[in-house]
């Protein structure tokens, strides 16, 4: 009782289920937080550009001295000012700067949306191949210790002079080359299992059993990945703004406060000013450049149809993987019909044809044949449902919708 309360223990402690490691993944993952510190950057910098309206103080300080003392000039002079700057007008330059910068952050903001979502599906995928190949073992081990046995009683058979030495072979082949599969099968499970745990973060023990909710239509919304190109084109288009600013007038007020000290003064050399106050309006205005300004608009407007037209394609691509996936569920549905119908199949053969070749009534080929029909017809139908499960997540997916909302 003991052993069994010890056996059964661990499960409770690290069983997963797939809605705790799509939330510890939308958390933790190393990727998903390298999105969040880039989207958490281009909020700062909107803050940046923001800040950009409010007049600039600067504030600085100087000293002069004079070994060969200038005539007028004292040899030592010290200075400390104030100056406050204040763009009147830049052409529209700050606003197209802040537009540019706030599509950007949006567009950050989907590529974290996108992230989640895609790190998601690639989770749900793996999780349910691995139940798959876990089903896979499970009916080859089965499998085995059924070829265990007939080859054990195989080889009394073969003492008292009932039975040939290749009937033997023949049991001991499958029985080697089944030890063989279920090898090959624990590798493909432990390379998945050691992916999704990187993609997860963390170590996972044990997977608990999950399931989606059943099938219900829901209307396309646009993924975030396409979102995000989309606020990416606008960012360019406001970049091209910002770019275009540089042809009007640039107006720009300052207002500078200096103080001065002395020292090494006589009649020749006298002290200057005590203080001064310095008010200066500019204007600049771009008359030639021989057109670079108007080609670098021009290349952030070809970028922009770029982005453009890639953002129809991926329309088009998200449509298309979205009818695909609602196919896809039918189709599954129908495999598990079949997969179900043939194990029954398989099984209630493999019974029958077991208890005749216990009799002799038929020879250990037909018996092995048998054998590989049930268990290959027990793998397909775990994986078939494996495959509704996976084929759920995906219409969810490209359905737009938090794969994760539809867990039960």
């Amino acid at each position: 009782m003991i052993k069994l309360i010890i056996l059964i223990i661990p499960i409770f402690i690290y069983g997963e289920s797939l809605k705790s490691l799509l939330d510890f993944a939308g958390k933790n993952s190393e990727l998903v937080v390298s999105k969040t510190l880039l989207q958490k950057a281009k909020s700062i910098e909107v803050e940046s550009y923001e800040s950009a309206y409010y007049p600039t103080i600067d504030v600085g300080a100087f000293y002069q001295t004079l070994n060969e003392k200038t005539l007028m000039q004292s040899g030592d002079i010290y200075s400390g000012f104030a100056k406050i700057s204040f763009d009147i007008y830049d052409g529209g330059k700050k606003s197209a700067l802040l537009s540019q910068s706030k599509n950007e952050y949006k567009a950050s903001n989907f590529d974290t949306e996108s992230m989640k979502k895609s790190l998601s599906l690639q989770i749900v995928q793996d999780f349910f191949n691995i139940k798959s190949l876990q089903a896979s073992l499970s009916a080859r081990i089965e499998a085995g210790k059924s070829l265990r046995e007939q080859l054990s009683r195989t080889k009394r058979f073969v003492l008292a002079k009932v039975a040939t030495k290749d009937d033997v072979d023949r049991l001991q082949a499958a029985y080697d080359t089944n030890i063989y599969e279920m090898q090959d099968i624990r590798l493909q499970t432990l390379s998945l299992k050691k992916s999704l745990e990187l993609k997860v973060g963390k170590n996972i023990e044990t997977f608990d059993d999950s399931i989606f909710k059943e099938f219900s239509k829901y209307d396309l919304e646009l993924i975030d990945s396409v979102k995000s190109l989309m606020a990416q084109k606008d960012a360019l288009v406001n970049g091209a703004n910002s770019i275009d600013s540089s042809y009007y007038p640039q107006v720009k007020i300052e207002d500078t406060f200096s103080v001065y000290a002395y020292d090494r003064v006589d009649t020749l050399h006298p002290e200057g000013l005590d203080n001064q106050n310095k008010l200066m309006l500019s204007l600049n205005l771009r008359v030639f450049d021989k057109g670079t300004i108007a080609k670098n608009k021009q290349a952030y407007i070809v970028n922009s149809q770029a982005l453009n037209t890639q953002v129809a394609y991926k329309k088009r691509e998200q449509e298309m993987q979205y009818d695909l996936a609602i196919f896809t569920i039918k189709t599954s549905n129908i495999k598990i019909i079949s997969a179900k119908s043939a194990l029954i199949s398989a099984t209630s053969a493999f019974e029958t044809i077991s208890k005749k070749y216990d009799a002799g009534i038929v020879d250990n080929v037909v018996y092995l044949d048998a054998l590989s029909s049930k268990t290959s017809a027990k793998a397909l139908y775990e994986t078939s449902l494996n495959d509704l499960e996976i084929a759920y997540a995906t219409y969810y997916y490209y359905a737009g919708k938090n794969i994760e909302e539809f867990l039960q």
